[in-house]
């Protein structure tokens, strides 16, 4: 029987076919499945080499098997190899179409009077991959120039401007659920519960020690009155929580500390939260008096 897919194409075509299939479905993330998982390198290794050992036999039992046969069945093996097989002639015939050259034996029809020193000139047709080629362009031409100069169609800086409205928006999306991406010119004041609810669980962690429980202030000011040192509402109050509070004797920067900007704006509205209640031990008011229209 004629071999139709030689096994020197066979070995290669299957291998990185099983390849690719493990780079398909194992998520690897940005890197190769086979240098993030080094196990599936030594497979795929192992699956190499048991292709080739198989090639190997395939092609010895083939060399004994032929060995075993007459003369007359040895030339007519020989026969069926060396008979190229139908795809073979398909692509053949194909591309002599599409070359539309004369055959050699009939090129005495298409000789021109031309003569130099012996040199004669053919008078082809030009092969129809060129021809139906150039005639494809005058179309997409003639569509193109309807299209973009006619009827007026969105052109590439339309389509980037419409790219950068849907990103914007996309950019808007995210940020609403990115809780982490709030900064003092983003950050709004939390009112949900569980948002207070945790911020009050960080204030009892990290500012009980200088402000107290419930605000009055200690080493550090009365959180419940209106006077505010760094200046009041929720901005300055997430910044000076995330930056720090005055140098050499304020306090620290929380967001180089442990708290994420998520955070810092939870504890910030529960502290914007003790403004008009009573500490039971309040100390003196500190900084200038703050109203929201400061």
């Amino acid at each position: 029987m004629k071999q139709s897919f030689p096994s020197w194409l066979r070995v290669p075509v299957i291998f990185f076919a099983i390849f690719f299939l493990a780079e398909y479905f194992i998520d690897s993330g940005d890197k190769p499945a086979f240098v993030e998982y080094p196990l599936l390198a030594l497979f795929l290794l192992l699956i190499l080499f048991i292709l080739i050992a198989m090639e190997g036999i395939v092609s010895s039992m083939k060399s004994i098997l032929f060995h075993s046969l007459d003369e007359e069945a040895k030339a007519r093996f020989i026969a069926e190899q060396q008979t190229p097989s139908k795809f073979i002639l398909w692509v053949k015939s194909t591309y002599k179409k599409l070359l539309g050259a004369k055959p050699i034996e009939e090129e005495h029809e298409i000789i021109l009077d031309h003569n130099y020193d012996g040199i004669q000139e053919l008078d082809n047709d030009l092969p129809p991959w060129w021809l139906y080629g150039f005639y494809a362009t005058i179309v997409f031409a003639a569509i193109y120039l309807l299209r973009f100069h006619v009827f007026n169609g969105d052109g590439q800086y339309d389509e980037l401007k419409t790219e950068y409205a849907e990103a914007k928006k996309a950019i808007e999306e995210y940020k609403k659920t990115a809780k982490d991406l709030v900064d003092f010119n983003t950050v709004e004041l939390l009112t949900d519960a569980s948002d207070l609810s945790n911020g009050k669980k960080i204030f009892d962690t990290n500012c009980v020690a200088c402000h107290k429980a419930d605000g009055g202030g200690g080493i550090g000011p009365n959180l419940a009155d209106e006077y505010w040192i760094l200046g009041g509402g929720i901005k300055n109050v997430f910044k000076t929580i995330s930056e720090g509070g005055r140098d050499g004797k304020g306090m620290i920067a929380w967001s180089k500390n442990g708290l994420k900007p998520s955070e810092i704006a939870q504890v910030a509205s529960y502290v914007i939260s003790f403004q008009g209640t009573t500490p039971a031990e309040p100390k003196d008011a500190e900084g200038d008096l703050w109203n929201d229209e400061n």
